[in-house]
């Protein structure tokens, strides 16, 4: 499991932000998990996560299209209309498991807890951040796409459920994002 330090090592200072305590206490989610929240905290990732956003209330605030509750993780909001179209990751009380909530209320599956979420972050923000390919808008998409296709492999062995689909899975979604 990455430490607070780690993630900031490569997000950056200020960019790394730890829930507080009372915030997550009423959360019906493992203590291991709240804990890891508080004392590891969520990294900012460029187009995947804009803020960290705990929400205080003790019962799950963050609705999905199909009608299930979530806790609210992160918020990231785009564009310039009123309101702003706004995405946010978001734990499941009963299961444990990170979705990625959708402008609609569409929630798409991200990683089985916030111990994988949190490892999977952790791994792509460091492997993207070191990248010469992926940070050189210039690089040979050949390259871009043999080196993605390396990370999802690698982000697949932190939590094989995340890669068992292709539609409604955000993981396998935004690594293809990159060849856009």
């Amino acid at each position: 499991m990455p430490k607070y330090e780690e993630l900031v090592a490569w997000a950056g200072a200020g960019h790394v932000v730890r829930a507080e305590r009372d915030a997550v206490a009423g959360w019906r989610i493992p203590e291991r998990q709240k804990e890891l929240l508080v004392t590891t905290g969520i990294p900012v990732v460029d187009n995947l996560i804009g803020t960290a956003s705990f929400q205080h209330e003790p019962e799950p605030q963050l609705r999905t299209s199909d009608g299930r509750l979530l806790y609210r993780l992160t918020q990231n909001s785009h564009g310039s209309r009123s309101p702003a179209l706004t995405w946010a990751f978001g734990v499941d009380p009963d299961s444990g498991a990170v979705y990625y909530v959708l402008p609609d209320g569409e929630a798409w599956f991200a990683n089985s807890s916030i111990e994988l979420w949190l490892r999977t972050l952790h791994h792509y923000g460091l492997h993207v951040s070191g990248s010469a390919i992926l940070n050189d808008p210039h690089a040979d998409e050949g390259a871009a796409v043999a080196e993605l296709g390396r990370l999802a492999v690698q982000l697949k062995a932190i939590d094989p459920p995340a890669f068992d689909g292709f539609v409604g899975y955000i993981w396998v979604e935004f690594l293809e994002r990159w060849l856009w």
